[in-house]
């Protein structure tokens, strides 16, 4: 599978609600990690996405919100990855960081040289890495 996004999650889907809409599918992705994605019903139908199936959650870097751990605050996107700060690569207004999660996944995500300050995000750091259960896409293998 060739697409640009740097967020690239295998793994099995558990079908947690199904609508006339929208269906929820929870997606483990290893480590006690699971992503959440909210789609289309007429998507799962078309995919045959159903319990147990491989699936591919795709999420794009621009999507992701860096939160430090240590942050009082309760959100409603659900998916919420704790890991590690393993890279922190300025650019001339935009950052790259990378979080290492617990069960070997990485997570990428563009945000601004402001906010790795204001975090004061380096190497090492504790770090959670939340993204809305609409920004994600998922696939299966053809």
């Amino acid at each position: 599978m060739n697409v640009s996004t740097r967020n690239q999650f295998k793994g099995r889907a558990t079908v947690l609600h199904i609508g006339q809409i929208n269906a929820d599918v929870s997606v483990d992705i290893g480590g006690d990690d699971q992503i959440t994605a909210l789609i289309t019903s007429k998507s799962l139908e078309n995919l045959g996405i159903q319990d147990g199936v491989d699936v591919y959650a795709l999420v794009k870097a621009s999507s992701v919100i860096v939160m430090a751990p240590d942050v009082p605050l309760r959100l409603s996107a659900r998916n919420q990855l704790h890991g590690t700060v393993v890279k922190c690569q300025k650019g001339a207004v935009n950052s790259e960081v990378v979080i290492q999660l617990a069960g070997g996944e990485r997570v990428t995500a563009l945000i601004t040289n402001e906010s790795i300050d204001g975090l004061g995000l380096k190497e090492g750091s504790e770090a959670i890495a939340v993204f809305k259960s609409t920004s994600v896409i998922l696939g299966v293998a053809v």
